[in-house]
C-alpha cells in the first residue's frame, strides 16, 4: 500500500502542475536578494527560495517558485545566457536548476550525487558563461557545464595535490580561465585539454580573493579588505577603495559594477565612473545593506540582504521599489487566519527554544489579504524580538496580540501597535526568566469567555490569564510547582484550550501539562510509560478535534487522548498510538516521525506536519492517509513544516515552511448554520481540468445528488463538514459526457433546500 500511495502522490502531483486550475499558490519573501543577473531587457533576481524577473522595457514582473517548479535547496548564484534562453540557478548543495524560456525547469544533480566531493563543499558560489559553456565555482572547485546539452563536463580541482578548493569566481582573459579563491588567484590555459589536473594550475597572485574578472581589456580582482586591484602579470595595482569587502563584481551591457555592503560603483569600458550609490533613499530600504547590482537599460539595479531590489537612474538616483510583494521573509514560523486575513511572525528559535541561535531576529508583523501582504515594521511592534505566536481575538478580527519571546506581549488594533505588556504594567504578572532576565511569551490562546491565555518561560509562575473587560484589563498567574520541577529550564509549545477551559500545553521536559483554575486548580501531566504512554517526553503541538479528542505530537511521534472530558474526573490520563494496517503488518501511524503541528480541518480529517517528511492529510480515525505532500512530489518548498493553518471558509489550507509558504486548495471546509451560501467551482469544468468539483458551503450532513439534464442520477453523497468533492464520474466509473448537471441539495432535517448548476465540457 505505502508503493501505490507513493505512485498516487506522484501522479497527483503531475495533474497539479498542468492543469489551468492551479490548485496551490505560493507565498515567498524576494527580500533576500542572494544574486543577480541581466539580459538586454530583463533583470533577474534570486531570493534564497524563489525568483523574478523584471522587464525593464514593459514593466512586467515575473515571479518563479515551487509551484512553478522551481525546486531549490537555498540559492546561491544565479546566471541568464542571452544566447541560450536560459537562467542557471545554484544552490548551497549543489542542485543547479535550468529555467527555459518556455518556463520548464530541468533539476540538474550531477554535483549533489558526486561522491569524490565532500558533501559540505559543494555550494555554487558563482556561474560565469564563456563560448556555450557555464563555469560553475563551487566549494570544491570548478564545474563545466554545457549550455547547448545540459551535460557536465570536466572538474577543475585547484588545492595541492588536487584538494579542494573554493572558487568564489572565475573568469577568462586573454585565453587564460582565472579562478579568485580566499587563497589566491590560480590559472591556466583555457586551451589545454588536461585542466583537470591540478598540475596544469599556477598561483597567478597571493592574497585573499572574493572576485576576479575580464572587463575592458583588463583583468580586475577584488580582495577582502575592500580593494578593487587591476592585475598584471600578477601584481596587483589599486583601482578603487570600498569601505567593506566586496560582495559583487560583474560585467552589464556594458559596465563594470563592483557592489560592497554599502556603495554600488559603476564603471564604463573606457574605466570612468559613471554612478556611485551609498544609500537607498526610501524609508523602506533605511539602513539596507547591498549584496548584489547590474546594469540595464541605463539604470542601476541594487540587491540588498533584507529588503528586495531597487532601481535608479545613472544621473538622478530616483529609486523605485521593484520587488515582487510577499511576506518579510520565507522562513515563517507562525501563521493564523482571520475571516479577512492570514497574519504571520517570523521568531525563531532552536529545537530546545533558544532564541540567540545563531542570533535574536528583530523581525515585523506580516499580513496578507485580498490586496497583498503589508507588513508592521519591528520599529512599529517597539522594537521587540522574537515575535512567536498570533492570537486574534474571536470577536474581533482587527484586534490582536503577538508574543515576543523576548519582551512580552504586543496588542495590535485596526493594524496599530498599540502597547507593549512587560513586567512594569502587568502588576508584575509578566517576569522575566531567569537565565537572562527577558521576558519570554511564547503560546497564545483565548478561551470560550474571551480571556487571553499565554506562557511566561523560564519563571515559578508560566500559566497567565489576560481578562479585558471594557477599558479595565486584570492579569493573573498559575503555578505549575510540584508536577513540573525545574520551571527554569522547561519550555513550552502552542496550547490548546478546550471546551471545558482546561489548557493542554505541550512541554520539551515533561510531556503534556493539562490546567484548569475553575476546578481547583487541577493539573494533570501526561507523559512517557505508565504516567501516560507518550513516545517522548519532549510534546511538540496539541489539537483537540471535533470529537473531543487530544491529538498530541511528539518529537517521537503521535499519541491520541480519547477524549478531553476525561481531565474533569481522572487524576492519571493516558494515551494511545493509532494502528494501522500496511502491507499487511500492523504499524504504528507517524512511528519516530517528529510532529511540529496537527490541524484539524472541517471533516475532523488531520493534518500532520513533520519536521522532515513533509505533511499528511489523515482522516478522522487516521485510519486512512488520504494526501502525503512532500517537497518531492508537491509544490512543497521544503519537507520541514514549521506551522499549518485552514481557512475553513474557502478549504485553503497553508502550509509554513522553514524557505517558503505555499498554500493547497483543500478538500474540507467547516460546515455552514444553512445553505444560503452554497457554491460549486470550478464551474464550468474545462476539457484540460482533471481534478474535482467542489460543492462548498454545505451544512454538515447534507445530502447532495447530482443528476444529468434529464433526471438520470450520476453521484449521491452526504457532507461531513462544509465541502463535497465529486471526481465529475458517474459512480466512480465514468466520466460523464459534456453538459450541464443539476446539484440538488438539502439539509440533514430536509427543512432547508438549495439548487446549483455545473457545466462540464468534455
Amino acid at each position: 500500500m505505502k508503493n501505490l500511495f507513493s505512485l498516487y502522490f506522484l501522479l497527483l502531483s503531475a495533474c497539479f502542475y498542468g492543469q489551468q486550475n492551479q490548485p496551490w499558490r505560493s507565498f515567498f519573501s524576494y527580500n533576500d536578494v542572494v544574486d543577480v543577473s541581466q539580459s538586454d531587457t530583463k533583470v533577474f533576481s534570486a531570493a534564497s527560495s524563489a525568483m523574478f524577473e523584471k522587464n525593464t522595457a514593459t514593466g512586467e514582473l515575473k515571479t518563479i517558485t515551487s509551484v512553478d517548479g522551481l525546486k531549490v535547496e537555498t540559492i546561491t548564484a544565479i546566471m541568464h545566457s542571452t544566447a541560450y534562453k536560459r537562467t542557471l540557478v545554484g544552490n548551497s548543495n549543489g542542485l543547479l536548476n535550468v529555467i527555459n524560456s518556455d518556463g520548464s525547469i530541468i533539476n540538474k544533480i550531477d554535483i549533489i550525487q558526486e561522491n569524490t566531493v565532500t558533501p559540505s563543499k559543494k555550494k555554487i558560489n558563482h556561474i560565469y558563461e564563456y563560448d556555450g559553456k557555464a563555469y560553475i565555482a563551487t566549494d570544491f572547485g570548478i564545474a563545466v557545464f554545457n549550455l547547448a546539452t545540459l551535460e557536465f563536463g570536466d572538474t577543475y580541482y585547484l588545492g595541492p595535490n588536487g584538494s579542494e578548493v573554493a572558487v568564489l569566481q572565475s573568469t577568462i582573459f586573454s585565453g587564460y580561465i582565472f579562478a579568485a579563491s580566499l587563497e589566491g588567484i590560480r590559472f591556466a590555459q583555457l586551451s589545454n585539454p588536461n585542466l583537470n589536473d591540478f598540475s596544469q594550475w599556477s598561483e597567478y597572485t597571493g592574497g585573499s580573493y572574493t572576485g576576479v574578472l575580464s572587463f575592458g581589456g583588463n583583468l580586475f580582482g577584488a580582495n577582502t579588505t575592500g580593494m578593487l586591484v587591476k592585475l598584471d602579470n600578477g601584481e596587483a595595482i589599486p583601482f578603487a577603495t570600498f569601505p567593506s569587502p566586496i560582495t559583487d563584481l560583474r560585467e552589464a551591457n556594458g559596465y563594470m559594477v563592483v557592489t560592497c555592503a554599502n556603495r554600488v560603483n559603476a564603471y564604463n569600458e573606457q574605466l570612468i565612473q559613471e554612478a556611485q550609490i551609498n544609500v537607498i533613499t526610501l524609508p523602506e530600504a533605511e539602513n539596507a545593506v547591498f549584496s548584489c547590482a547590474t546594469v540595464v537599460g541605463g539604470k542601476v539595479y541594487i540587491g540588498t540582504v533584507a529588503n528586495g531590489m531597487f532601481s535608479a537612474g545613472f544621473s538622478n538616483f530616483v529609486f523605485n521599489n521593484i520587488t515582487p510583494n510577499g511576506p518579510q521573509r520565507s522562513n515563517i514560523v507562525t501563521i493564523k487566519k482571520a475571516p479577512s486575513a492570514l497574519w504571520a511572525v517570523y521568531g525563531d528559535f532552536t529545537a530546545t527554544y533558544n532564541p540567540y541561535s545563531p542570533y535574536l531576529d528583530y523581525l515585523g508583523v506580516s499580513k496578507f489579504t485580498d490586496v497583498g501582504w503589508t507588513t508592521i515594521p519591528n520599529n512599529e511592534v517597539f522594537t521587540t524580538a522574537c515575535i512567536a505566536d498570533i492570537a486574534i481575538s474571536p470577536t474581533n478580527e482587527n484586534l490582536v496580540y503577538v508574543s515576543s519571546y523576548f519582551n512580552g506581549l504586543i496588542k495590535i488594533e485596526n493594524d496599530v501597535p498599540t502597547i507593549l505588556y512587560n513586567d512594569q504594567n502587568t502588576n508584575n504578572n509578566l517576569q522575566k526568566a531567569l537565565s537572562d532576565r527577558s521576558i519570554r511569551i511564547h503560546s497564545l490562546a483565548f478561551d470560550k469567555s474571551g480571556s487571553l491565555w499565554m506562557t511566561n518561560v523560564g519563571i515559578d509562575k508560566p500559566l497567565k490569564q489576560f481578562k479585558v473587560n471594557g477599558n479595565s484589563v486584570a492579569w493573573s498567574s498559575y503555578t505549575v510547582e510540584g508536577l513540573i520541577t525545574d520551571l527554569s529550564r522547561n519550555y513550552y509549545g502552542k496550547m490548546a484550550i478546550d471546551k471545558n477551559g482546561t489548557k493542554w500545553i505541550p512541554t520539551t521536559q515533561y510531556g503534556v501539562l493539562a490546567y484548569n483554575e475553575s476546578i481547583n486548580n487541577k493539573r494533570i501531566i501526561i507523559t512517557e510509560g505508565d504516567n501516560g504512554n507518550l513516545p517522548s517526553f519532549e510534546a511538540k503541538c496539541v489539537a483537540i478535534d471535533n470529537n473531543n479528542r487530544l491529538w498530541i505530537g511528539t518529537t517521537k511521534g503521535l499519541r491520541v487522548l480519547a477524549g478531553v472530558d476525561r481531565f474533569m474526573n481522572q487524576d492519571q490520563l493516558t494515551t494511545n498510538p493509532i494502528i494501522i494496517m500496511e502491507d499487511g503488518l500492523a504499524q504504528e501511524l507517524m512511528y519516530e516521525q517528529p510532529i511540529t503541528d496537527i490541524t484539524v480541518d472541517g471533516a475532523n480529517n488531520k493534518w500532520l506536519a513533520t519536521g522532515g517528511a513533509g505533511v499528511f492529510l489523515v482522516s478522522p480515525d487516521g485510519q486512512e492517509t488520504l494526501f502525503h505532500f512532500t517537497k518531492e512530489n508537491s509544490p512543497l518548498p521544503s519537507n520541514v513544516i514549521n506551522d499549518v493553518e485552514i481557512d475553513h471558509v474557502t478549504g485553503e489550507v497553508f502550509f509554513a515552511t522553514d524557505i517558503g509558504m505555499v498554500s493547497f486548495r483543500g478538500t474540507s471546509t467547516e460546515a455552514s448554520d444553512d445553505l444560503s451560501k452554497v457554491y460549486v467551482f470550478p464551474n464550468p469544468v474545462r476539457p484540460d481540468f482533471d481534478g474535482d468539483v467542489n460543492i462548498s458551503a454545505l451544512t454538515d450532513n447534507a445530502v447532495v445528488k447530482i443528476t444529468d439534464i434529464e433526471g438520470n442520477l450520476v453521484y449521491e453523497t452526504t457532507s461531513e463538514g462544509g465541502t463535497v468533492l465529486w471526481d465529475t464520474r458517474a459512480f466512480g466509473k465514468y466520466k460523464v459526457a459534456s453538459g450541464v448537471y443539476m446539484i440538488f441539495i438539502s439539509s440533514e432535517d430536509g427543512t432547508q433546500t438549495k439548487v446549483k448548476k455545473v457545466m462540464i465540457i468534455r
